[in-house]
């Protein structure tokens, strides 16, 4: 275990941490180690705490824990019933061609611990929602890359990720869903999945069960792939 995580907020009932890449939340499937964002957290707190969601392995961002069981029991239901709003920055190779727009796509299992768009109809496939923007876009000769804020209503398994690639903008540097032209180009200071949690609101969270809005810049890694697309792409523009 190495370094101590960020913390975004903390009082008696939730903590939030600012995820880094690279790391789970909970042990990985298989993983004998105990180097998760969870064992590091609770090891700075010295307490326990409860899982209340996940992000992937390399995505950053904002990961809320409850403190104790009746929290946990809470918050669950306020993201079971969509009354949790989560926002994501995505580098995206390509880029929708509205300027935002509703992804309704339901999604199924896929092979290997995937996701796919769901078939017509399709048994076990579940609904999927996920409101966008696109915020910038860049091009270098016939490459495109678009910054967008990605906004799933649902929660399902790799929702963000596929989501998009359905809408012809994969995340950048995605090793599942593909997506990497700007990191073929040398000097491109990210290679990671360039997806990141940056706002989460949640009801009654707060002080004095008013809403507890919680938000994170992009960590340095993402911030200096934007500056490189700035210096050496070209700008298109926001949307």
């Amino acid at each position: 275990m190495t370094g101590d995580v960020p913390i975004i907020y903390l009082d008696d009932r939730v903590a939030a941490a600012d995820k880094p890449p690279r790391l789970t939340v909970v042990p990985a499937a298989g993983d004998p180690g105990r180097d998760c964002l969870r064992f590091r957290l609770e090891s700075q707190l010295g307490a326990k705490l409860w899982v209340v969601h996940r992000l992937d392995r390399d995505t950053s961002g904002i990961v809320l824990f409850a403190r104790d069981a009746d929290t946990h029991r809470a918050l669950g239901a306020a993201f079971e019933a969509r009354r949790v709003h989560k926002t994501y920055l995505a580098f995206t190779s390509g880029a929708p061609p509205d300027r935002e727009g509703l992804i309704d796509t339901p999604l199924h299992p896929a092979r290997r611990g995937k996701a796919r768009p769901a078939r017509p109809r399709e048994a076990g496939a579940s609904s999927a929602l996920t409101g966008y923007a696109v915020k910038r876009r860049w091009h270098r000769g016939a490459e495109r890359v678009a910054l967008i804020e990605a906004r799933p209503e649902t929660g399902r398994h790799h929702q963000v990720r596929v989501h998009l690639r359905s809408i012809g903008a994969p995340v950048l540097f995605d090793p599942l869903y593909g997506g990497g032209p700007a990191g073929r180009h040398l000097g491109a200071p990210a290679n990671r999945l360039a997806l990141h949690a940056s706002r989460l609101a949640v009801p009654g969270a707060g002080p004095a069960d008013e809403p507890l809005v919680l938000e994170s810049p992009l960590p340095g890694d993402l911030a200096s792939l934007l500056q490189w697309l700035d210096d050496t792409w070209e700008d298109d523009g926001a949307g």
